[in-house]
C-alpha cells in the first residue's frame, strides 16, 4: 500500500522530477511546447532544496511512496499567496506521476495536507489550476468551488488560470471520511 510522510530534505531531486514530468504530461496539451521546456531539472531540484531546507509562507510538503518506495507524487503548500481572497491557506504544487494517477493516490495526498493545514491553524483553502485542465474534477468532487480565474504568464505564454476554493477546510476533510 502506498504511503504518504512528511518531505525531506533528501527528497528534493526525486520531487524535482516528479514536478517536471507531472507538468510536461500533464499540461502538454494546454500549454506551448517551448514554455514547457523552459525548466530544468537543476532549476527545480535547487528550489525544492531551498523549500524544503528553509520553508517560507508556512509551507509543508509530503510525498507519497508506492510500494516500493518510490516517491510517486507530492504536495505542497502554505499560506495564501496573493492575500486577495478570504482563503487563509493555498495548495502550491500537487503533482502525481501519470501512472499513478486515477487510483487514489491524489486523494491520500490531500487528505493528509488538508488535515495537516488544518493542525496549523488553517480554516480555508485555495489552489490555482490552469482553467481548461482536465483535472479540475478531481477538484470539484471533492467540493471545491471556482474562485476567479486570471491570466498568468509562463515562459513566453499567456493562460488562464482558476482559483477553486474550500471556504471551510472542514468540508474537504469531510469528504475524505
Amino acid at each position: 500500500m502506498a504511503q504518504v510522510r512528511i518531505a525531506q530534505f533528501e527528497d528534493a531531486e526525486q520531487i524535482a522530477n516528479i514536478h517536471i514530468q507531472s507538468w510536461k504530461s500533464t499540461y502538454k496539451d494546454l500549454i506551448d511546447e517551448q514554455d514547457l521546456s523552459n525548466t530544468t531539472l537543476e532549476n527545480r531540484v535547487a528550489l525544492w532544496e531551498a523549500i524544503l531546507r528553509t520553508p517560507i509562507n508556512g509551507q509543508i510538503a509530503y510525498v507519497i511512496e508506492s510500494n516500493d518506495g518510490q516517491i510517486i507524487g507530492f504536495v505542497s503548500g502554505g499560506k495564501e499567496r496573493t492575500k486577495n481572497y478570504s482563503y487563509d491557506g493555498e495548495i502550491y504544487a500537487i503533482y502525481l506521476l501519470n501512472k499513478h494517477q486515477r487510483m487514489g493516490y491524489g486523494s491520500m495526498l490531500l487528505n493528509t495536507f488538508s488535515k495537516a493545514m488544518k493542525e496549523s491553524g488553517y480554516q480555508s483553502l485555495l489552489v490555482w489550476i490552469l482553467t481548461h485542465n482536465p483535472s479540475v474534477n478531481f477538484y470539484e468532487v471533492l467540493g471545491a468551488k471556482p474562485v476567479e480565474a486570471e491570466e498568468v504568464t509562463i515562459g513566453q505564454g499567456t493562460y488562464e488560470e482558476t482559483a477553486y476554493g474550500w471556504g471551510d477546510i472542514n468540508e474537504l476533510i469531510e469528504k475524505f471520511n
